[in-house]
């Protein structure tokens, strides 16, 4: 297979909401590369992108992707991205390993709250950005709707390059804005050049709207504009790169995925307008922003692990420095030789070897001992790059695993799809003995749940996870035990008097005040046992019991009978007769909470958290539509807040939460 340099390379990650025809995109422009010879259907289940079975049984995109092709000698990187916000890290992963981020919008549903994500953490990331509102074969798809939307959404940097003339009704030809000729498509997509149409004041406007983009990305381009003078093709070219390159401008294009009309010109907008990795140099090793060279040392980032118990492990790779070979033995960042199997580039879950991959190309490894976010390097310059960033879990459910099943198996499959999935979290509960499974959602979960069982084995079921609740004492009390016992031979006889009391600190208190050495010091430890080993349950839940002081104030001793044992048990029983007697409650966990909502969702949100026994300590305006909150509420009300914020505000709001403290639990728990 041909290599191919830094500066005829674009890698994109296709983005937007669910269903907005990423897939199907990206399918078309495969088979308009030669790449496929029969493009597939997601209702099929025989796109080149969504091969999971998971994927096909559910006809979503789940996993991020990878396709390559070659249009007018540049390598385009298509990483697929999924669309449902369950599975966002897919899109965090093709982000940080492209250039450019395709953002498409269906030309019937318009702006989503997908749509504005994927533009708003394409923006936060410093990626040049271009729209692609597809779908414009299907009935009711309205471009100039959509574009409006757009322009609302988005600002002045919206700038038409391929635009449909649709003035009655179905799309009748498409616009191409820099050329200023129209086409129309046959059923196998073909294009014809057609006769501009006649007096479309739109189109002129649109016109003079991308001309003026153009002026304003550099001073000459400008005299030019402010002189009425006509920009030549080479012109509007150059300035729509560069105003993509710096961020300016945001193309957007238009096209019909079933039919092929339009993606013959979004690849050639791709091929021309979209920055090389070298003209949108992102990665930094050392503080040190890195250009992608091919005669330095070898640098490179995985940015995406596939685990697969028959396969073995696929690890994603882009190059940013040196020259990457399939006899290359990397090393880590600590120096330990890195070596793997197959060097290979892939179309979806096609893989064909190749001998080498250069700097700001993509490919993929086979049996490579890593992870995502890992660097590869020479061993003479082991700095690493910047660590990826994925969203945290934020809802957790409880793993079962189903009768007769193993444990330890379940683990390790557990931490397989860690491998895989950098949004999911595995912790174990030593308090409340159970396994639970975080990811971003409902959905996330049942997926990880079916790759337990399809890829491993491991059947297993989701529950909600127990609270671990805490008890403690209101008032103090003095209680006096004792464990006398006579059975022939050796008797067993311990006596104490403790004093319980609340106080501060979370682990229990123990101290003693004995005077004249009614309790001997050698069982001192043996009482303090007892009491610890009992705090462990409490009376009211079984919870163990916190804030609690326990001081050993008298008792006697037998010289013969008396043993640890015996102390012990009598510190065990006065215990019990203290949380009886010292009016236990009940304590539970309480939450921080940091909460990005849009502005006009904030009172929902606030109503909802009060609902909850929750209080909102402060609010911050963060621009752009959005408002932090920072709020408290207790762990118990908020194990499916993760699903009604996205309800409420329709996937765009998202939230984070750590322990905060203890306190005392309502009336109701």
């Amino acid at each position: 297979m041909k290599t191919f340099r830094a500066d005829d390379i674009r890698n994109v990650v296709m983005a937007g909401h669910g269903g907005s025809g990423k897939t199907a995109l990206t399918e078309a422009m495969l088979f308009k590369c030669g790449i496929t010879d029969r493009m597939g259907n997601t209702a099929e289940g025989n796109t080149v992108c969504d091969f999971d079975d998971e994927e096909i049984k559910r006809k979503i995109s789940i996993n991020a992707a990878m396709a390559n092709m070659v249009w007018k000698d540049k390598k385009i990187n298509v990483i697929d991205a999924p669309g449902q916000f369950d599975f966002i890290g897919g899109l965090y992963e093709g982000i940080r390993a492209a250039e450019s981020v395709i953002v498409c919008v269906n030309g019937k549903d318009g702006v989503c709250p997908g749509t504005v994500k994927a533009y708003k953490l394409a923006e936060k990331m410093n990626k040049a950005r271009m729209l692609a509102v597809t779908c414009m074969e299907v009935e009711n798809s309205d471009f100039y709707r959509v574009f409006t939307e757009m322009k609302t959404s988005f600002g002045p940097t919206v700038c038409p390059i391929v635009v449909p003339y649709d003035k009655n009704g179905p799309v009748e030809a498409y616009i191409n804005l820099i050329t200023m000729k129209a086409y129309k498509y046959d059923k196998k997509g073909v294009p014809t050049e057609v006769e501009m149409p006649a007096s479309e004041n739109r189109i002129a406007g649109l016109r003079a709207a991308m001309a003026e983009a153009v002026a304003e990305t550099n001073e000459e381009f400008m005299d030019k504009f402010f002189n009425e003078e006509e920009f030549t093709h080479e012109e509007l070219v150059k300035g729509i790169h560069d105003g993509v390159a710096n961020g300016t401008i945001t193309p957007v294009v238009c096209c019909a995925n079933d039919t092929l009309s339009g993606v013959d010109m979004l690849l050639d907008a791709v091929a021309t307008m979209l920055p090389s990795p070298n003209e949108r140099k992102l990665e930094i090793a050392d503080g040190e922003v890195l250009e992608y060279d091919d005669t330095k040392p070898l640098k490179a980032l995985v940015f995406k692990t596939v685990a697969d118990p028959f396969v073995g492990k696929i690890s994603y790779v882009k190059v940013v420095h040196g020259v990457l070979a399939a006899k290359s033995v990397p090393v880590s960042t600590d120096g330990a030789e890195l070596r793997f199997g197959k060097l290979v580039t892939v179309n979806g879950k096609k893989q064909e070897e190749t001998a080498e991959v250069h700097a700001g190309d993509i490919c993929a490894v086979t049996k490579l001992d890593a992870k995502t976010g890992d660097t590869l390097c020479d061993p003479s310059d082991k700095a690493a790059l910047a660590p990826m960033e994925f969203p945290k879990a934020c809802y957790f459910r409880t793993v079962k695993l189903a009768a007769n099943g193993d444990e330890g198996k379940l683990s390790t499959a557990i931490r397989r799809l860690l491998e895989e999935d950098r949004t999911l979290e595995y912790v174990h509960n030593h308090e409340t003995h159970e396994r639970i499974l975080g990811g971003l959602g409902e959905q996330h979960l049942d997926i990880a749940v079916g790759k337990l069982k399809s890829k491993f084995g491991m059947d297993v079921t989701l529950q909600t996870p127990k609270v671990p609740y805490r008890e403690a004492i209101r008032k103090k009390v003095t209680i006096e035990a004792k464990h006398k016992k006579q059975s022939g031979g050796h008797g067993q006889y311990g006596h104490v008097k403790i004093e319980f009391e609340p106080y501060d600190g979370d682990a229990l208190l123990f101290e003693e005040k004995i005077f004249g050495g009614s309790v001997p010091k050698n069982f001192f430890p043996a009482i303090e046992k007892g009491l610890q080993e009992s705090s462990e349950k409490g009376i009211l839940g079984g919870y163990p019991v916190v804030r609690l002081k326990a001081t050993l104030l008298d008792g006697s001793y037998h010289p013969v009978d008396s043993s640890e044992l015996a102390f012990k048990t009598a510190a065990s029983m006065a215990f019990h007769s203290c949380m009886e007697q010292a009016q236990p409650y009940l304590l539970e966990p309480v939450d921080s909470f940091r909460i990005l909502v849009p502005d006009d969702k904030q009172g929902d949100v606030m109503s909802v958290l009060s609902k909850r026994r929750g209080s909102v300590l402060g609010m911050n305006s963060l621009g752009d539509g959005m408002t932090e909150l920072t709020a408290e509420a207790p762990e118990a009300e908020m194990q499916d807040f993760a699903l009604v914020l996205r309800q409420i505000t329709q996937g765009l709001g998202e939230f984070t939460s750590e322990f905060a403290r203890y306190d005392m639990a309502a009336v109701t728990v």
